[in-house]
């Protein structure tokens, strides 16, 4: 069976590695963001956000546990924001979107009014030869809207530019999916 977690990484490692700057765009409970920490190593750099400040101290307590090199920063603020935290080209940038797993709180979610901002700056971050990966929930109405909001936007993209993808199981129309973004 293809696991999606798997497929997605394969895809980030294609891109990444080694002293390559990289972004989690939506940190929760960090598990992306010590990918990222351990794939760039002691000379790369990783950014990550979110809004919650649980979200932080989880992912600081993920990252001291899992023993990943200092060099990531977190960053209480919104993924539309990143771009004023991060200077340069990014090489790698991961978001998944929707709740905080385990935070008890399935109210408090991405929105399409910053995701869409953010996803349009996180593509203005990415270098040559750089990938943008998006996971996206639509199990629940804000997740399937993110979604149908994030396809149109995508489809409006030159493909001269960057090479869009979606990764989906078609006979589970609400299991998570994802989207990737390469630069060319």
């Amino acid at each position: 069976m293809v696991d999606l977690l798997a497929l997605q990484k394969h895809f980030i490692l294609t891109h990444l590695g080694p002293g390559d700057t990289a972004c989690d765009f939506t940190m929760g409970n960090g598990h992306d963001t010590a990918f990222l920490s351990k794939t760039v190593g002691e000379t790369g750099r990783v950014a990550a956000f979110d809004i919650q400040p649980a979200a932080l101290e989880s992912t600081a307590r993920r990252l001291r546990e899992e023993q990943c090199p200092a060099n990531w920063e977190l960053y209480c603020r919104s993924h539309h924001l990143a771009g004023e935290c991060v200077s340069g080209s990014i090489r790698a940038g991961m978001f998944n979107l929707g709740y905080m797993p385990g935070s008890g709180n399935k109210a408090l979610t991405t929105m399409r009014e910053t995701t869409l901002p953010a996803v349009e700056g996180a593509l203005s971050m990415l270098g040559r030869d750089s990938i943008l990966m998006v996971a996206v929930y639509p199990g629940h109405p804000e997740g399937a809207a993110e979604g149908e909001a994030l396809q149109a936007y995508f489809a409006t993209l030159s493909r001269y530019k960057l090479s869009i993808a979606k990764f989906q199981m078609l006979n589970s129309p609400t299991s998570p999916y994802f989207m990737i973004a390469e630069t060319k």
